[in-house]
């Protein structure tokens, strides 16, 4: 007889650290291991309950003074793009799209580094050489695909313009990391990408994007509140987005249950 067990990987806490999204608060995160042999089926039970993946680890914010970062994701059947954000998929509409196995080349190097003096100059990423760029792609034990988007080149041929690491989970689309070229910040790259992964998940019959986190205060995270049929990860169950809601924050509440009390409480997929 064969009898199913959770799964049971080890859960750990970072160091308190300076929050990159509000000022005067501090970060700490809940994050756990993905391995080979079951690292498919715990990204896909994890990303449900609020965690995001980078490389071969999952976390979650863990703060004990502020809940305010707050995984999102859209709902593909009950969204409805906006007058603003149909101009945007029309603005790109020469962009050629194509998905690739998750391999990193020179050309997505290059566009990344552009994208990160122009964007995020100050950012912990700005040092990243070639080869940390390469483990940032390829360090995957899950479904993750390169999608490209490539603009007619002047002279002929197609010019790589935007790209995203995206994996594939049992329900949905995971954006984990997107970048783009800054001269081509009129056509709102960010917001197409969005747009058109909810396309390719519309054909793969999937459910939603998994947008990451959301922090209500913080200008770098305005835009994914644009979005309609938006639900919101709270206390482990996901619920529609109020935008008349006046926070989602609430300062010094932070997560109430101790760390052991929070993986207690996960649901991990399990084992025969």
């Amino acid at each position: 007889m064969k009898h199913s067990l959770p799964l049971a990987p080890q859960f750990y806490v970072t160091a308190p650290q300076p929050c990159p999204y509000l000022a005067d608060r501090v970060e700490r995160k809940l994050f756990t291991g993905l391995q080979d042999a079951n690292g498919q089926a715990l990204n896909d039970a994890l990303s449900k309950q609020g965690f995001r993946r980078s490389q071969n680890v999952l976390y979650r914010p863990a703060c004990t003074d502020c809940s305010a970062c707050i995984s999102v994701r859209i709902k593909i059947a009950n969204f409805k793009p906006t007058k603003s954000q149909k101009r945007t998929l029309r603005r790109n509409a020469d962009m050629s799209r194509g998905a690739h196995t998750a391999w990193a080349t020179d050309e997505q190097f290059d566009l990344f580094k552009m994208y990160l003096t122009s964007r995020h100059r100050d950012g912990g990423m700005t040092d990243m050489d070639v080869f940390e760029f390469g483990a940032m792609i390829e360090e995957t034990p899950v479904r993750t695909r390169i999608v490209e988007y490539h603009q007619p080149a002047e002279h002929g041929g197609n010019a790589l313009k935007y790209a995203c690491l995206t994996d594939i989970l049992d329900d949905g689309l995971s954006m984990v990391y997107s970048f783009f070229d800054p001269d081509m910040s009129d056509r709102s790259p960010g917001k197409y990408m969005i747009l058109d992964h909810i396309e390719i998940a519309r054909e793969m019959g999937l459910d939603y994007i998994y947008l990451g986190y959301w922090v209500a205060g913080s200008p770098k995270m305005d835009y994914k509140a644009q979005f309609s049929a938006l639900e919101l990860c709270i206390g482990g169950d996901w619920q529609p987005f109020d935008i008349q809601t006046p926070t989602y924050d609430i300062p010094g509440s932070g997560n109430d249950k101790t760390i052991l009390e929070q993986v207690s409480n996960l649901n991990l997929p399990t084992v025969s």
